[in-house]
């Protein structure tokens, strides 16, 4: 299960053996029960033979850390969302899928279906059995490389790309910027873009981009920090094309996360908001496997309190797209992500058994 190196926050010593362990027992507790965890509970659960004076030095030091908090004076700890990550990095253990959900999967996902049906299906099931918010990005239609990418300045801060996809799939799109380029400049934009990305598909692409914008930074270099922004802007997904579909947002509300009626706003706000998606999963898709995102790793405003997990499908040869679900961080991780997992298999060899 890989991350990206921004998303956990540096420990600067290790958990010795005690301190991961009671770390790992107030998050299952925490995810049974969805209330701070304290002390005696602690103790009792744990069943160490120690006194709950020591479970309080202990979680004190983990606090101290970052990896549990203590939303009240009096109350117990919960973990934060650093404390997750440590969890799910190094502390999960998977058990065997239950019999009754594989062969659900199994049999709703028969090869003799459609394209169309199949994904269709994989989604509710997976929103149904997790009972978590289903996503899946839709098969391309075919692959886009880009062959020419030229600029045109326009007036009042505007700027026409024109876009030579394939051998004759031309688009035009007119993009609002935020200060006026000459030709010349556009023109050397152009050139550092048709040298560096000629050929490549724009998933590719736009993967490459955000590990320009990152040098362009680190460089101080306008030129590449110029190409880099007109280029992403360029080739940000059509909101008019569905590319994704959702299933079983309502499940979300069930949650105590979701008490906070603004909390609950901004999530769906998330949801409405095709852009941040898109983004979001067009990270997911340039991975070759799972994929966990917890809180604000996601890069989502309004997903802080909420975790997605999503993992490829299609062959190894070829990702068909990714399908996975967004959930409360306070999530059974690893029977969501064992679920995610299976529920892509079958579907890659649903899709594959007839080389849909």
């Amino acid at each position: 299960m890989s991350k990206d190196s921004s998303k956990s926050s540096i420990i600067s010593k290790p958990l010795n053996q005690r301190s991961q362990y009671l770390l790992k027992t107030l998050i299952n507790c925490y995810v049974d029960e969805g209330t701070p965890v304290g002390s005696k509970t602690l103790a009792e659960t744990a069943g160490l033979n120690i006194s709950t004076a020591t479970i309080r030095n202990v979680m004190a030091n983990l606090d101290a850390m970052g990896l549990v908090s203590a939303p009240h004076t009096s109350a117990g700890r919960v973990p934060t969302n650093m404390g997750f990550r440590m969890y799910v990095d190094s502390m999960l253990e998977y058990n065997p899928i239950e019999k009754a959900i594989k062969e659900k999967l199994q049999h709703e996902l028969n090869p003799d279906q459609d394209k169309e049906s199949l994904i269709n299906i994989a989604n509710n099931l997976l929103s149904d059995i997790t009972q978590m918010a289903g996503v899946i990005t839709l098969p391309k239609s075919g692959q886009l490389n880009l062959r020419r990418i030229e600029f045109l300045p326009l007036p009042d801060k505007k700027i026409l790309a024109i876009l030579v996809m394939n051998e004759r799939d031309v688009q035009n799109r007119i993009m609002h910027v935020d200060k006026d380029y000459t030709q010349d400049e556009l023109i050397k934009v152009s050139n550092y873009l048709n040298q560096h990305f000629m050929g490549k598909d724009i998933f590719q692409i736009r993967a490459l981009l955000v590990k320009e914008m990152q040098r362009a930074r680190t460089q101080v270099d306008e030129l590449m920090a110029a190409a880099v922004n007109l280029a992403s802007e360029a080739l940000k997904p059509d909101d008019a094309n569905e590319t994704y579909r959702l299933q079983g947002q309502a499940n979300l509300i069930r949650f105590n996360e979701a008490d906070n009626a603004n909390q609950l706003q901004q999530l769906f706000q998330v949801f409405q908001n095709k852009r941040d998606m898109l983004g979001l999963l067009d990270r997911c898709i340039q991975a070759d496997d799972m994929q966990v995102f917890i809180g604000s790793e996601a890069g989502i405003d309004g997903l802080d309190d909420f975790s997605v997990i999503s993992v490829p499908y299609g062959t190894k040869e070829h990702t068909l797209g990714i399908l996975g679900v967004i959930g409360p961080t306070r999530m059974e991780y690893s029977k969501v992500i064992s679920v995610v997992d299976i529920t892509a298999r079958f579907l890659s060899l649903a899709l594959g058994a007839e080389g849909k």
